[in-house]
């Protein structure tokens, strides 16, 4: 059964800081072939497609397309800021192995 991905309150703060709603803006997670485990995360700002999934809070969206919403289904967007510095973050529960720097994995 395929689960939406879910997106922390953390993360839809550091967008409304960002102010990304104001620009007609969301945050897009996507998944595509590449990096160096077989599949890498795209995480940027972009504006809504029609057949994007939407998930909203705070007043921001976060936006997923069709076809890299299996690869996330039930993963957990987040943001982080560490003494490496601040990025956004998935923890997606499909993936088998991931690298080190985290952008991307296997299935």
């Amino acid at each position: 059964m395929q689960l939406p991905p879910k997106v922390t309150e953390r993360a839809f703060e550091r967008l409304s800081e960002i102010g990304a709603a104001g620009q007609g803006q969301a945050l897009r997670v996507a998944v595509e072939g590449g990096g160096c485990s077989g599949f890498q995360y795209e995480i940027k700002l972009d504006a809504p497609a029609d057949d994007d999934l939407v998930l909203e809070g705070n007043g921001e969206r976060v936006v997923v397309d069709s076809v890299s919403l299996p690869f996330l289904s039930n993963a957990v967007i987040d943001f982080t800021e560490e003494l490496i510095g601040a990025r956004f973050v998935i923890e997606n529960p499909n993936a088998s192995s991931s690298c080190g720097c985290g952008t991307s994995f296997s299935m």
